[in-house]
């Protein structure tokens, strides 16, 4: 029987060991806290001894320690080695039983462990909370159990029954996880030490070798720290986005139901750490950092990566390799899988798979339940079996490959529908699997074995267990999903297996498990690619066409498919995915279908969409005129594919700077949209809204606007106020409010939408970033520095990290804030981002575009600014040459390029040239704009100052006055503008890109 219980220091220094599994090491930290706090001198001892040391001789270990000796009694502290509950039995009656004063216990499971473990006389811990469990570990010590003060006390380790208040998408733990101590060590120390919104840290190596166990034990050993854990994969930014979203009602954030507005909320709370700091993101799979590295939250919390790419040490995280197990690793953990199997068998096999995890978790699990020896296994992987059954790529060792094949036919013997299920998956994307999709299909579209499977819930659940027992997929965890998109079941298959497993079929079952995937993709489409509350299932929809080749297919729902997830792609952003699988599309289904057939304008239509959003206006152009052209001969003027056609080859000439050809074909498809269809049909709204913006680009302000409210006002009426073409009218009526001068309607109406875009579409979405970006120049326009300031450097920020810095949007945002730059002194920014302006726009649009015109005239006045008064002289008189060539002398780009060219002519000495111009320039902008428009106000307060330049000070001064109560009368005698003018400062005019 035990002894009496003596007080910690009676054995010597006030001092604890604390022994634990490496399971268990919260509670090994919250036990040293509580420890400490009490003066207590602790040492943590994590416990795995070799298994060639015999148990007795690891407890006698112990007590070399000074001290008394306090066991964290856990079933995984049991399981190392593994060792049988006899051995334990028998070593604790040995070492323990008889110095039951050097030894105490707690006990933190539930589970049965060995009998003699109760020599220890441990506390039990379970089920209890943090104030009562301190008390029992106290009192087992016979320490005082009186509560400390709580005054300035630092707060210490989460106990660790207290799970985090927000939870999810964490796989369950692994009980067999083995090693990896260094690597968890690494890991933990690597995010500590990193500063406010540095705390990245990417775990990185080959497929197969642990990754996502890793990143799994990390959460269970430290989650406790936690106040929010959130698993996303992260192998697809449109699913990772769609995942990050779903964190948005466990935060207690207030959005709607759209993803975006949840998306960008998310960000932001974690950014601002509200209302939890202490945060752990979970990215698991992300191979691609250049697809998501612009979506990883920064703020307080932490950010743990798992990925096959080192290339995320270029995106501020810290890369911590996972490399195979060691082979005293190798050998621990397939004892723990294989029991039966002893070290020596355990170390041939990890020779023979070359220590690679999860090819041990899978061998290890079916060698346990078979009578093949180790030695006739790895007979097998010598060459028994053909080694070209399965061929995957040169990363994988090639025992892998034939391991395979002999863990397949295990599953062939025991549950044949098994594998017939992993080669349904197999054309899925690998990763996250949307089984669920095949469930909801009628039994008569699936074939007959995978039909009963699907049907009979006893051998479903059989046929998963099977392939969840070898490891070779897991189910995943949806109790944090809140949306349909993402509810039902869904399972995880690993790329390294989904490799193998499609190539291990015949040709047969290959076309018709390929066929019950594309039937089921179909029957997922949502068919309204432009309502924003149905993008999420776009998003998981969209990465498995590729895998189940949807192009050769020649159903008519799947080919819908196909370009309704190229319309998603295009509304949501995602243009270079858009791009490559339109082109593939354009390709495969001429090959399918021919030149002539009407999916070949379908999906022209859209690939030219794409192609544009990113500045391919010469590509589309081509595309899109041989498509009208071939249509218009074939079928007339008024067929409704050949008018489709047509409005997007006004769109192209749009971007090409050819607006007259433009507005004759964007009129005609007006026209004939009326005729055809009526004045309230999308399309008509659709051609309505496009000649809108043909006016607006050739400077017919006031007849775009007529045409954008009316068509605003029809939207709001027929769609939804959500929608995304109302939204997308509200953006274009601002513009025009903006452009006509009428500045604070602009601003009321593009600050109210700038909200909803949010919401709605997410904050990085493209029409989002330009509804920001007009709220900027509304900013800026009324004089309200500090708030276009600070929304201009944002929104070209997230531009370039969305869309790139080539991108036509990018390139609009960095005219747009470079002209705010240099007007507002940072002069170096504002040329360094012009420099990129100009050539840029050189270079997507050539020298003799209106844009590439405006660019280098806005250029010119930067160098005005540093003092290139010759270089700017002749800079602005090209600009202008080449802006009036391009759209003609009265247009009012061409006026505020004269405006800026009559100032440097004043600076050069030519005072005279400069007075003709500005009087000119008058004339003109009072026909086109009207007498109180910004820029014809600009022009009379520049002509006045011309006119003093030549010694005409009566006239001037006429002018000037006259000027200054229109502008007071019009803008206000406080608006910026007007001060300006007041105190004789000369006007210039920006330059300002438009969406074509």
């Amino acid at each position: 029987m035990p002894g009496t219980r003596k007080p910690v220091g009676v054995t010597g220094a006030n001092t604890v060991t604390i022994s634990f599994a490496g399971f268990n090491r919260a509670w090994a930290a919250w036990i040293a806290d509580r420890l400490e706090r009490r003066g207590v001198t602790v040492v943590q001892q994590r416990w795995d001894p070799p298994l060639s040391v015999p148990l007795e001789e690891a407890l006698r270990d112990l007590t070399l320690a000074r001290g008394r000796v306090l066991v964290i009694l856990s079933d995984w502290y049991f399981q190392l080695g593994p060792r049988s509950h006899e051995e334990w039995n028998r070593a604790l009656r040995s070492e323990v039983a008889p110095d039951p004063d050097r030894f105490a216990a707690v006990c933190v499971t539930t589970s049965a462990l060995p009998g003699a473990t109760s020599a220890f006389g441990a506390a039990d811990l379970t089920n209890v909370g943090a104030e009562e469990a301190e008390r029992r570990l106290l009192a087992r010590l016979g320490l005082p159990t009186d509560p400390l003060p709580d005054a300035g006390t630092v707060p210490g380790p989460r106990f660790p029954s207290d799970t985090p208040q927000v939870w999810g998408g964490v796989p369950r733990r692994n009980i067999r996880f083995t090693g990896r101590e260094q690597l968890l060590n690494d890991a933990y120390r690597a995010l500590q030490e990193a500063g406010p919104g540095a705390g990245v840290v990417t775990l990185h190596g080959m497929s197969g070798v642990g990754k996502t166990q890793l990143a799994a034990e990390y959460v269970y050993r430290f989650g406790s720290e936690y106040d929010v854990v959130w698993w996303v994969p992260a192998d697809r930014r449109a699913l990772y986005r769609q995942k990050l979203a779903e964190l948005a009602p466990e935060l207690g954030l207030s959005t709607g139901a759209e993803y975006g507005e949840r998306l960008r909320a998310v960000r932001d709370s974690l950014r601002r750490g509200d209302p939890h700091s202490h945060w752990l993101l979970i990215l698991d799979g992300a191979d691609e950092p250049d697809q998501i590295w612009d979506l990883v939250p920064t703020g307080p919390g932490h950010v743990l990566i798992t990925s096959r790419n080192p290339e995320w040490s270029e995106h501020n995280s810290n890369l911590v390799e996972v490399p195979v197990y060691r082979r005293g690793e190798s050998v621990a953990f397939i004892r723990r899988r294989a029991p039966r199997l002893t070290s020596a068998e355990a170390d041939q096999l990890a020779e023979a798979l070359e220590d690679l995890p999860l090819l041990l978790d899978q061998t290890a699990g079916w060698l346990n339940d078979s009578d093949l020896s180790v030695e006739e296994y790895i007979a097998l992987l010598d060459g028994g079996i053909d080694q070209d059954v399965v061929k995957v790529s040169a990363d994988f060792p090639l025992a892998f490959q034939t391991a395979w094949s002999i863990l397949l036919n295990k599953l062939r013997d025991t549950v044949p529908e098994s594998v017939d299920l992993l080669r349904l998956c197999s054309f899925f994307a690998p990763g996250s699997i949307p089984v669920r999709l095949l469930k909801d299909m009628p039994p008569g579209d699936l074939p007959e074995q995978v039909a009963g499977l699907m049907s009979d819930p006893l051998l479903w659940n059989k046929a998963i267990n099977q392939l969840r027992q070898y490891s070779v997929v897991r189910l995943e965890s949806h109790e944090s999903g809140v949306d349909a998109a993402s509810s039902g079941e869904s399972i995880y298959m690993h790329r390294m297996v989904h490799q193998i497993v499609g190539h291990d079929m015949t040709e047969e079952n290959r076309q018709e498990f390929i066929d019950v995937v594309r039937r089921a993709l179909a029957a997922a489409d949502p068919g309204r690619p432009t309502d924003t509350r149905l993008w999420p299932a776009y998003a998981e929809i969209t990465p498995h066409l590729k895998w189940a080749d949807v192009l050769k297919s020649t159903d008519p729902a799947v080919q819908t498919l196909v370009l309704n997830c190229l319309r998603y792609m295009y509304l949501s952003g995602e243009y270079r995915a858009g791009i490559k699988l339109g082109e593939r599309a354009m390709a495969a289904w001429r090959e399918l279908f021919g030149e002539d057939h009407p999916r070949i304008w379908d999906v022209s239509y859209h690939y030219a969409n794409l192609l544009r959003a990113v500045g391919d206006y010469a590509g589309t152009e081509a595309i899109e005129r041989a498509v009208v052209e071939r249509l218009r001969a074939e079928r007339g003027p008024d067929d409704l594919e050949h008018l489709r056609a047509a409005s997007g080859l006004a769109a192209d000439l749009r971007g090409l700077g050819q607006y007259d050809e433009a507005l004759e074909v964007s009129s005609r498809v007006l026209t004939a949209y009326q005729g055809l269809l009526g004045d309230q049909d999308s399309r008509t709204l659709n051609a309505q809204s496009n000649l809108a913006v043909t006016l607006r680009l050739l400077g017919r302000y006031q007849e775009s606007l007529e045409l954008d409210r009316r068509t605003l006002d029809a939207r709001r009426q027929l769609l939804r106020q959500r929608h995304t073409w109302t939204l997308y009218s509200e953006i274009a009526y601002a513009i025009d409010l903006r452009l006509l001068g009428r500045y604070n309607e602009a601003f009321s109406l593009q600050n109210q939408s700038v909200q909803v875009h949010r919401r709605v579409l997410g904050p990085d979405n493209p029409q989002s970033l330009r509804a920001e970006h007009n709220l900027a120049l509304c900013h800026y326009r009324n004089g309200e520095r500090a708030k276009a300031s600070a929304l201009f450097s944002r929104v070209l920020e997230r531009c370039e990290r969305v869309l790139g810095d080539s991108d036509p949007l990018t390139m609009m945002f960095a005219a747009g804030q470079s002209c705010f730059a240099r007007e507002h002194g940072n002069i170096d920014q504002a040329r360094a981002i012009s420099e990129k302006v100009v050539s840029g726009y050189a270079y997507m649009l050539g020298e003799k575009h209106p844009y590439a015109a405006g660019s280098r005239g806005n250029h010119a006045l930067i160098l005005r600014n540093v003092g290139e008064r010759d270089h700017a002289h002749v800079l602005l008189e090209e600009a202008l040459a080449t802006m009036t060539r391009a759209v003609g002398e009265n247009h009012p780009w061409t006026l505020g390029c004269a405006i800026n060219a009559s100032a440097l002519r004043n600076l050069v000495g030519d005072p005279e040239a400069a007075a003709v111009l500005t009087d000119s320039v008058i004339t003109r902008a009072v026909e086109v704009l009207g007498r109180t428009h910004p820029l014809t106000l600009s022009a009379r307060i520049a002509h006045a100052a011309d006119l003093r330049g030549i010694r005409d000070r009566q006239k001037a001064e006429k002018i000037e006055n006259e000027a200054l109560e229109d502008l007071a009368t019009t803008l206000g005698a406080q608006h910026t503008h007007t001060v300006s003018a007041r105190s004789r400062t000369r006007p210039y005019w920006d330059f300002e890109p438009l969406v074509a």
